[in-house]
């Protein structure tokens, strides 16, 4: 009998929602703003990858250890969205079906609430032990900062030059999607306590992963995006029949990385969803 990916996801998401709620605040207006935007029915797909990681090299012990890591990439990839929306950003008014927060709870608060996702994960690293601690803080710092995610939101507002070619193009999304996506699997190496030859089969599957995901994304945004004003794309500079052949090479790519680990199972359909997803 194959793997079965919901399966998994099953067993695992219900400890790592539980955990979720144990590190945000509990009761106040402020508390009800910070909460909002964790548990909007995101697909939870960084946290998914850091606790396969562990699974990958650890597949018969729980993954306790590997929530904190787990939490902390989904509390910063939901105030990167919740900063994403704002009007001087993208001015969303609508995420996943509901007001956004700005729209929700105020200019201000969305602000707030933003630092304060951020602040906490870096909280929550705080509590594992120190070994696992300090290599964590560093990866998720790295990934969520100038030389990350941030450095992608830069390029992406062009505060930085030009993106329209593949090259930049392909830097701005390395940076903006899959540097989190690297550090969520770098995560759950870290709390299995992986060494340097599996932390870097980690990284590199990381990465790949990341930029298939933003080939599929410019593929389902293909329509949307295709106006005169339409933003810079891999589907506009390759077309849809390329973006989808180089997403699935990458997912090939990233599959051969981590097809050595003890338990690769997970990482292996959760690459597969990658390219298969409709949303």
């Amino acid at each position: 009998m194959g793997f079965n990916l919901d399966r998994w996801r099953g067993r695992h998401l219900p400890a790592f929602e539980a955990y979720l709620a144990e590190v945000l605040p509990q009761q106040g207006s402020f508390a009800t703003a910070m909460r909002y935007p964790v548990f909007s029915g995101g697909k939870r797909i960084r946290p998914l990858l850091c606790l396969a990681a562990w699974d990958a090299l650890k597949p018969e012990a729980t993954a306790e250890d590997a929530l904190p890591g787990a939490a902390a990439i989904e509390l910063v990839h939901t105030y990167s969205l919740v900063h994403d929306d704002l009007p001087c950003m993208d001015d969303d008014e609508e995420r996943r079906g509901r007001p956004t927060v700005h729209v929700r709870f105020g200019e201000a608060a969305a602000v707030l609430v933003g630092d304060a996702l951020l602040t906490q994960a870096f909280a929550v690293l705080a509590s594992l032990p120190a070994e696992a601690a300090r290599p964590s803080v560093q990866v998720l710092a790295d990934a969520a900062g100038h030389v990350g995610m941030i450095g992608g939101q830069v390029l992406d507002m062009g505060l930085d030059g030009d993106t329209s070619s593949l090259e930049r193009l392909t830097e701005l999304h390395a940076k903006k999607t899959g540097r989190l996506i690297r550090a969520s699997c770098e995560l759950g190496a870290i709390a299995a306590r992986g060494d340097a030859e599996t932390r870097d089969a980690l990284i590199g599957y990381g990465e790949d992963v990341g930029l298939a995901f933003q080939l599929i994304d410019d593929v389902l945004d293909a329509e949307e995006d295709a106006g005169e004003n339409g933003p810079p794309s891999f589907v506009r500079l390759l077309g849809v029949d390329e973006t989808m052949r180089r997403a699935r090479q990458t997912v090939e790519r990233a599959s051969q990385r981590i097809c050595r680990l003890p338990n690769p199972a997970p990482l292996l359909a959760l690459a597969a969803f990658t390219v298969e997803r409709k949303v």
